[in-house]
């Protein structure tokens, strides 16, 4: 029973220490602008035109009071920095997400039930 056990915590601390995990990214800084600094004006300004196209945030701006060509104003008038900025914050605040971090949180609670219950000699039938 202690050996049963003792499997199942190994599994499950091994499991948490997988999931937990996350991956180091490493990438070059400039030095000074560049084209690639123009990429990503471009690839935020798509993200926040993306954004901006949604119905509830267009509706709600208009509910505000601001008319689109006030806001392609606003929008032009941002420097690459606050830019990006605002284009992260969209980023971070997507309400669906990708969904794959659901979907391997199942997974991972389907396989240690599974787990617990040959560990325990119990069977499930479904009639």
């Amino acid at each position: 029973m202690y050996k049963s056990i003792a499997v199942y915590l190994i599994f499950a601390i091994f499991v948490i220490g997988i999931v937990q995990t996350v991956p180091a990214e490493a990438a070059f800084v400039p030095s000074t602008s560049s084209a690639l600094s123009r990429i990503d004006r471009q690839a935020d300004m798509a993200t926040v035109t993306q954004a901006l196209e949604l119905k509830a945030v267009s509706s709600r701006l208009s509910q505000l009071g601001f008319s689109k060509q006030e806001i392609q104003t606003k929008l032009a008038s941002l420097n690459d920095q606050q830019l990006h900025s605002l284009a992260q914050r969209i980023d971070k605040i997507r309400p669906a997400g990708d969904g794959l971090g659901i979907l391997i949180g199942i997974l991972i609670i389907v396989i240690l039930v599974i787990v617990i219950l040959q560990l325990t000699g119990h069977k499930v039938i479904v009639k």
